[in-house]
């Protein structure tokens, strides 16, 4: 008898196989053999309890239930079918309350417990001392020791939560996919460039509309094809259309998320309620390294306190930049007005042009260059397997090997770079395998994946990427290298796993190395000629580098401040309009517009479509933002290709997991907790910053 391919253990997945029908066998066996090994741990003699058949056999228990979920969750955002959706969403109530289940079962619990206070657990040391401390406190966090009508409520909650979310998921994507905006009239499109004004063409081609005698150009909420819109279209109906379009993702019928939202924040604060915490915030940020919800909105906030002035005067310069031009009279601008005006501005004060950009950024140059730098840095070598050799799940997906210096198989990893309309929208990283060192001393591989929607190969022509664009590549990477680097023998210590405002370290400080004439020169080379970017352009280039950077800081401190205050002060939007109310919570870090701009809590993803997710916690961003900026300050003053510096953010940082706390990690490797003052420099912020 064959193996249900999502469970097989195979290194190399065999995709083909994992047909939507094999789904439920595969995951009801699977929730079947993990609870018996959860039963078999609660049901140990009191006196017979160790940590391997305690703790280590917690560990082990879901191995195979998390590698088969974790294949389903992945094929639904990246190969999105109706079978697929609903397989799992009708597995995954009880997937959800299997997990939630595990931290109230009393008698697990008690074994767990039990065996925690012996002189045995007393001695444990390093790693095994740390998972033991962290599944303590995951347990007495989860809820463990609640009393049983608290623990039932508890399970019903997590489950209640799994399926909000992924339907408030179902209804962004399905909203942004419902809509289209097919233009026949050519001249509509004037001031887009040349690579969006071909793709919509060929977007439209692919839905079978327009002629060669009567061409036509389809538009989508998808970025690559909105942006350009946004930023360049001179039609100004154009760009209105396309803008109210994207604000009422996940706003009407039958995809509206108002009522979710409120469901989802009202059950978030239930939830906290049950575990004696004031708030949700307060639940999840007790062990990470802001604290509490006070400490992170006081982050927030001191940000916006020193982007506050240099906001102000950005939002006027650009109000008189328009008004100076057009002749008319000074006034806020229209909501879509504001990137096709912020361009303008830009291309007139540095003589720049983003778009400029695109012909060094050919994806498979970045590609190159960017393998080449993590061999230069880190001492790893990246190469491409075969397409014939490999499996993937759709033909623009590659898969690539990693070793070290010593020529260890760290890890591989796929990459699947482009948008589909059965592909959820953004970029990020997963993993499909965890590795790492073994009981008998060996290592074993991780197996990894990284995702986007970066702008399309065309018309014979490479992938040529924004700037922006390439950041986010690097991005990605910089959390692929935490998993595929990881040297931490418990799994669930491994990588990724970490507190969720250390994790994006990884990831920022690779954008780095977009912005340094060493690196750049790696991989932004003309497509056509190989050349490197002109010096006039780069200088360019970066003196534009912090236009409107208060705006961007404002941009992160909404998102940061919505989310807190969603979660610290749920009561307060359980009734009424939940738009005028988010607004009010942060009008004053928005741009003024007219109409004013609307805040995106009923598209925002990061919020809303996982039970936990970055809820709360969006203010990691900008607190990794502060970490990176002054980590990088040891690369800049001691090299951006210094590999010694590479090898100690690889021994302190990217190996370590969360096998220590992240401060002690951080400290490790700059000899001293962070400081602000480098982040400001970079974003030009410190001339208008009060300390």
């Amino acid at each position: 008898m064959s193996i249900n391919p999502f469970v097989a253990p195979d290194f190399e997945i065999r995709w083909s196989q994992h047909t939507p029908e094999l789904i439920a066998p595969a995951i009801e066996g699977a929730l079947g053999r993990a609870q018996a090994a959860i039963d078999a741990i609660a049901g140990r003699e009191a006196g017979a309890l160790t940590y391997e058949n305690t703790f280590l056999a917690l560990e082990s228990a879901t191995d195979e239930l998390t590698r088969a979920w974790g294949k389903v969750t992945h094929l639904q955002s990246v190969a999105d079918s109706p079978a697929v959706r609903e397989a799992h969403n009708a597995l995954l109530p009880q997937v959800s309350i299997f997990y939630a289940r595990i931290a109230l079962n009393i008698a697990l619990w008690t074994r767990l417990k039990a065996f925690a206070s012996t002189p045995a657990a007393t001695g444990l040391a390093g790693i095994h001392r740390r998972f033991l401390d962290e599944t303590v406190a995951d347990f007495q966090q989860a809820g463990a020791d609640l009393p049983d009508d608290k623990r039932a409520r508890l399970e019903a909650l997590q489950s209640e939560l799994a399926q909000l979310t992924q339907r408030y998921s179902e209804n962004v994507l399905d909203s942004t996919n419902a809509w289209q905006l097919l233009v026949e009239d050519e001249a509509r499109l004037r001031g887009l460039p040349a690579h969006a004004i071909a793709a919509a063409k060929r977007s439209a081609e692919s839905k079978g509309l327009g002629t060669a005698e009567k061409p036509a150009w389809r538009f989508t909420l998808q970025f690559p094809s909105m942006e350009p819109v946004m930023l360049y279209a001179e039609d100004e109906s154009l760009r209105r259309e396309v803008w109210a379009a994207s604000v009422d993702i996940g706003s009407k019928a039958p995809h509206d998320n108002e009522a979710l939202v409120k469901q989802i924040i009202a059950l978030r604060q239930e939830k906290a309620a049950l575990l004696g915490r004031k708030n949700f915030a307060d639940l999840v940020l007790a062990r990470r390294m802001a604290g509490s919800g006070e400490r992170a909105l006081a982050f927030v906030e001191e940000f916006e306190g020193r982007a506050q002035a240099a906001f102000g005067k950005e939002c006027r310069e650009l109000e008189e930049f328009k008004a100076r031009k057009t002749g008319q009279p000074l006034g806020v601008l229209k909501a879509w007005e504001v990137g096709y005006w912020a361009e303008k501005l830009r291309q007139e004060r540095y003589d720049f042009d983003d778009e400029v950009l695109r012909a060094y950024l050919p994806m498979d140059r970045v590609i190159a260059g960017l393998w080449e730098l993590a061999g230069r840095v880190f001492g790893l070598r990246i190469t491409e397997r075969a397409p014939e050799s490999v499996e993937v799940w759709h033909p623009e997906v590659k898969f690539y090997e990693l070793h070290d210096a010593r020529g260890r198989h760290l890890g591989s990893f796929y990459a699947d770079w482009y948008p589909r309309e059965s592909k959820r929208g953004g970029a990020w990283m997963g993993y499909l395998v965890t590795g790492g060192p073994q009981p008998d001393g060996s290592r074993a591989p991780h197996l990894g994946y990284i995702c986007g929607n970066m702008t399309p190969p065309a018309d014979g022509r490479p992938a040529l990427l924004t700037h922006r664009e390439v950041e986010t590549v690097f991005h990605e990477f910089g959390h692929l290298l935490h998993h595929l680097l990881g040297e931490v023998e418990i799994k669930s210590l491994n990588g990724v796993n970490v507190a969720w405002d250390f994790v994006e370290l990884p990831s920022q400080i690779m954008e780095n190395w977009c912005w340094e004439r060493e690196s750049l020169d790696l991989f932004a080379r003309h497509h056509e000629t190989g050349a490197t970017i002109p010096e006039a352009i780069f200088k360019k280039m970066t003196a534009a580098r912090n236009f409107r950077s208060a705006c961007a800081t404002m941009r992160q401190v909404q998102f940061g401040k919505l989310d807190l205050g969603l979660h610290m002060r749920a009561g307060e939007f359980a009734e009424g309009d939940l738009e005028a109310k988010t607004r009010a919570l942060v009008a004053d870090c928005m741009i003024p517009t007219e109409p004013p701009a609307r805040t995106i809590v009923k598209r925002f993803n990061h919020l809303f479509s996982d039970p936990v997710g970055y809820a709360a916690g969006y203010y990691s961003y900008k607190w990794a933002e502060v970490l990176e900026a002054d980590a990088f300050t040891r690369f800049k003053r001691e090299g951006v290709f210094n590999a010694t510096v590479g090898a100690e953010f690889v021994a302190h940082i990217l190996s370590r997991g969360n096998s220590e706390a992240p401060d002690v990690l951080y400290r490790r490797f700059m000899g001293r907790d962070p400081e602000i003052a480098a982040l400001l420099v970079r974003s030009g912020l410190a001339e208008f910053s009060a300390a």
